[in-house]
């Protein structure tokens, strides 16, 4: 019975070591695997803030572009509305000669 039991404890103690030895390689093995992940979400974050950096970068350029462009036609809108008075005074002008009798 005494032989028995030795055998018993033998098993358990060799049970013990190989869940010892599985918990250190699992040990080891999750600071990898959360390296790993760790790194791999970083470059996810990454390209998600270039993609989103592109985005916003073309969306102040499409911005620079038309606020380009509104200025330019405001400028052009200015200018022929500054020759439009000058040819209105000067339409006023000859109506009002021409019908004083003097041109």
């Amino acid at each position: 019975m005494n032989e028995k039991r030795i055998q018993e404890v033998i098993e358990i103690e060799k049970q013990a070591d190989d869940i010892y030895t599985q918990a250190v390689s699992e040990a080891a093995r999750i600071p990898q695997q959360a390296e790993q992940e760790a790194k791999e979400l970083i470059e996810k974050a990454r390209l998600e803030a270039e993609k989103e950096a592109h985005a916003i970068l073309a969306s102040a350029e499409a911005k620079e572009e038309c606020d380009r462009i509104l200025a330019q036609a405001e400028e052009s809108n200015n200018r022929s509305q500054n020759l439009a008075k000058q040819n209105l005074n000067r339409a006023v002008t000859y109506v009002i000669s021409r019908v004083l009798g003097r041109g």
